[in-house]
């Protein structure tokens, strides 16, 4: 049997978290596939957003900024009703 804190680290038994880490690898293999990506596409994205958004100059700190704030008007509201239901379930 794993030691706790094995288990805990990788939230489950080894082999169960294995075996999970196998399946969702193939999943995910199969729709990178069928959307013809491969990971050094995505790495290509990544490094060309990252030059976009340097050539871009600080305008896009801006942008960031606006996206951020807007994001976080939606979000934060959610997570504090979920976090209030969640505390009153524990309560009750």
């Amino acid at each position: 049997m794993p030691a706790p804190s094995l288990s805990r680290l990788m939230g489950g038994s080894p082999g169960q978290v294995v075996l999970r880490l196998v399946f969702l690898s193939f999943v995910v293999g199969v729709i990178l596939s069928a959307l013809d990506l491969n990971p050094l596409d995505l790495i290509d994205l990544a490094r060309t957003f990252v030059v976009r958004l340097w050539n871009m100059g600080f305008d896009a700190l801006g942008s960031i900024g606006r996206y951020f704030l807007l994001g976080a008007a939606v979000v934060l509201p959610i997570w504090l009703v979920l976090r209030f239901i969640q505390f009153a379930r524990q309560r009750g």
